[in-house]
């Protein structure tokens, strides 16, 4: 068996579960090597990094082409890679655009295609189902709907559950006075939380438009605004975005910050499924470029942009797209859930069947064993 193995995270969701997947794999065979794209946290398990996930997190159509140069010179040093460390297995997490493109460049060296959190193909049609097929030698999915799709289309899957659930299960929570404490907060006031993105170009686009709303709901119910910054992300930038003032910013403890409170105005992707599962009420917002939302909307097959409300089936918590991310509609919502208590408990009480639609497997570790039981 070859020890090397190449494994690609493009934003931090990837760069968690890749850690957590890097970890468990360890577990199985403690000789196995990484080499590839991760984050801080996928080095701490013992990555060699080629490129750390800050350089690539691009977002949208628009924005991709303008790094096409630096996007091939990534992916030609990662085809290198492979050839100088003889790598024969490699591992991709997520991130489509970037990872389907380097599975076909790379199949046709006797390389086995793993591919660990599925493109979101329910939401985008069947057009990169055939590239799967052709190029991805092992599907491995969190989401029980996402296996009977590859099941359908005969391609070999294995549903491991969600890894967020065990790693929240596992997280180590502050109590809420030692939160508050060690980052200034006044215990008087609930949070309402901001979780704006973790990639500069959607802070850049989504930050401005939510700030000045958050800061008159904070206003009108006695409430201090927090924002959680991700790990690909200084915290000084979003003094960049919004000359706005009288909010925190706190970093690196995104589960603290949920579980302790009131309201969240967060940004669509995993964080949503996040604040479900630690029973957040929240609103979802999504903006981007406009042509890149126009490319998109053309495209996208789905009722729902949120995590949380795809994998309930309905709209459990509302969402703002595009110009609907404004003041108006941020005050509107944050009232109809801060002034009708028995929406709040329905609200909290949907989120709770959210978890039961996901397995309770260990993922990350059923994931490990899946791939550690197949490679070359």
């Amino acid at each position: 068996m070859n020890k090397n193995i190449l494994i690609i995270a493009g934003e931090a969701s990837g760069d968690l579960h890749g850690a957590s997947l890097i970890n468990e794999m360890k577990k199985n065979n403690s000789s196995l090597l990484f080499y590839g794209i991760g984050g801080d946290k996928m080095v701490a398990e013992g990555l060699n990094p080629l490129y750390h996930i800050n350089k690539m997190a691009f977002l949208g159509f628009v924005e991709v082409i303008k790094h096409l140069p630096f996007i091939r010179k990534v992916r030609k040093d990662v085809i290198e890679l492979v050839k100088a460390k003889n790598i024969k297995n490699v591992i991709l997490i997520d991130y489509p655009g970037f990872n389907l493109n380097l599975a076909e460049k790379l199949k046709n060296n006797g390389i086995k295609i793993f591919y660990y959190i599925s493109p979101q193909l329910w939401a985008w049609g069947s057009g990169r189902i055939e590239k799967i097929k052709k190029f991805i030698d092992k599907m491995i999915v969190l989401f029980p709907f996402e296996e009977k799709l590859y099941r359908e289309n005969g391609i070999d899957v294995a549903f491991v559950g969600h890894p967020l659930i065990h790693q929240i299960d596992e997280y180590k929570f502050d109590t809420k006075e030692d939160l508050f404490n060690k980052h200034g907060l006044d215990l008087s006031k609930e949070i309402l939380l901001l979780l704006p993105g973790s990639r500069k170009q959607e802070i850049e686009k989504i930050f401005p438009a939510i700030i000045g709303g958050a800061l008159k709901v904070a206003s009108e119910f006695n409430l201090q605004v927090v924002v959680g910054c991700a790990d690909s992300i200084n915290k000084s930038e979003f003094k960049s975005y919004s000359d706005a003032s009288g909010y925190k910013v706190i970093k690196n403890i995104t589960y603290d910050l949920i579980k302790y409170s009131k309201l969240g105005i967060i940004k669509s992707g995993t964080s949503t499924l996040e604040a479900a599962l630690l029973g957040l009420p929240m609103m979802i917002v999504y903006k981007t470029n406009s042509l890149t939302y126009l490319i998109g909307k053309s495209l996208v097959k789905l009722k729902h942009i949120g995590l949380a409300n795809i994998v309930a089936g309905k709209s459990v918590v509302p969402e703002l797209i595009q110009e609907r991310v404004n003041e108006v509609e941020i005050l509107k919502i944050a009232r109809s859930f801060l002034t009708d208590t028995e929406l709040y408990n329905y609200t909290k009480k949907e989120l709770a069947g959210i978890r039961k639609l996901l397995s309770e497997n260990h993922a990350s570790e059923v994931a490990a064993k899946v791939i550690c039981g197949s490679l070359l």
